[in-house]
């Protein structure tokens, strides 16, 4: 494929990536090498404050700014840089800087990374509030709140939308018919995969990871802390596995998360660990007892690229893999939390069942989420949208609609907070 290192690609982030904290970090690293591999220069901007985790983008040929919410500067940036792509990074960024793009670079490609959809997300949360089962069914009545018509609204006014998960792809075409010319399936795109793991006698111990920001994992941590942990100690008590102990790892663990800490119990809380695949190789089965989220779940893939066997619901599933079937099959899913202690116990005492799940890992990988291929295809689909950008623009009539009537209301408030702010600024 022809490169010309003339384009440029503007990343507009919610938060700087750190792939070592969560899968958004790894996931947005992913999708800037993409477009490196088809000749983008590529800028990375965000109004987050600087991330002690970040990485280190001169390694990855990325340029890093600085931008500020409603203030006239970034369309002076804007205008110095002439992106021939935009990326957004979540709705979010859409809404606030999209009527910016449109007016000072209209013929730039608009790109929005959804990370995961979050309407679905904040539904499946606010259905599981006061109650300890897992929400994966949402029925429309549930789903369409200012979430969803916030999210769907970016999501029209964009050329391209990328999504991680098929499951999510359907549901937007099926439940609020979207359009699937403006969508994309895009997972998570491994390099390197391999398969010489650790073996079941080289390991101990559960683990559970996930950055603790983020309300499902934590929401995790206190299903494992209350309801799992207890029932799988107490189903290897007096077994060669008894001193096993559970290590939770994750970024910015808050007080209360480290106030579970207990040693007698064998619940040790790790929080930040600098090399998550390090850890994960250490241990012998990876616990996600998610109730609520959206999106895939990159500790899913992590611990397959680890060879590292699972237990996990149909949220953590979702996406990945479906309870009907064993095909390359890297854990056991239940949502019934006294299954799921049944099947961890049973996982990390039964080495010929275990061997089968590390044996899928390789397989599962590269079928499913191999660098290359998705590359290939994600520029393919770039190009034929530049190349017809005036009909694909026609076509979708309620993405014009939408950018005309919405964004300048969108506009008109952001002039009002910039005044006002120049105002108070000067008192």
């Amino acid at each position: 494929m022809k490169n010309t290192p003339d384009k440029k690609l503007l990343v507009i982030g919610y938060v700087w990536p750190e792939p070592n904290s969560s899968a958004a970090g790894a996931r947005m690293l992913q999708l800037i090498q993409c477009f490196q591999l088809d000749g983008y220069d590529v800028t990375y901007a965000s109004p987050a404050q600087a991330s002690e985790h970040a990485i280190d983008y001169q390694m990855y040929h990325i340029k890093t700014a600085n931008i500020e919410l409603n203030n006239t500067s970034f369309d002076e940036f804007l205008a110095e840089l002439q992106p021939n792509a935009v990326m957004f990074d979540r709705f979010m960024m859409e809404e606030q800087f999209g009527w910016r793009v449109e007016k000072t670079c209209p013929d730039a490609l608009r790109i929005l990374d959804t990370e995961d959809l979050h309407c679905l997300r904040f539904a499946r949360q606010k259905l599981a509030k006061g109650n300890n089962k897992v929400i994966r069914h949402v029925d429309k009545i549930n789903l369409i709140d200012d979430h969803a018509k916030r999210e769907i609204a970016a999501i029209y006014r964009c050329d391209l939308t990328v999504m991680i998960s098929r499951y999510e792809m359907q549901l937007l075409e099926n439940e609020f018919g979207v359009d699937p010319d403006i969508l994309m399936y895009l997972p998570f795109l491994l390099k390197d995969i391999h398969n010489q793991y650790p073996a079941f006698e080289e390991r101990m111990h559960f683990v559970s990871i996930g950055n603790f920001r983020h309300e499902p994992n934590w929401d995790a941590v206190l299903q494992l802390k209350t309801e799992i942990w207890p029932l799988i100690k107490k189903q290897l008590k007096g077994t060669a596995y008894a001193k096993a102990q559970l290590h939770v790892f994750g970024a910015y663990p808050p007080k209360k998360a480290t106030q579970l800490n207990n040693e007698q119990q064998g619940f040790i809380v790790k929080g930040w660990c600098e090399d998550a695949f390090k850890e994960l190789r250490k241990g012998r089965v990876l616990l996600a007892p998610l109730r609520f989220g959206a999106g895939l779940k990159g500790k899913m893939l992590d611990a397959a690229q680890c060879g590292l066997p699972a237990v996990t619901t149909s949220i953590g599933a979702e996406g990945l893999f479906e309870q009907d079937t064993q095909a390359n099959k890297t854990c056991d899913i239940s949502d019934d939390f006294s299954e799921f202690a049944t099947l961890a116990a049973k996982l990390y005492s039964q080495a010929e069942k275990w061997q089968e799940y590390q044996n899928n890992c390789e397989a599962f990988l590269k079928n499913e989420f191999a660098f290359e291929p998705y590359a290939q295809l994600f520029i393919e689909r770039l190009h034929h949208i530049e190349e017809n950008l005036i009909t694909h623009r026609a076509n979708n009539f309620t993405g014009t609609m939408l950018r005309h009537h919405s964004m300048k209301s969108t506009q008109y408030m952001a002039q009002w907070i910039e005044a006002k702010n120049k105002h108070n600024t000067k008192n």
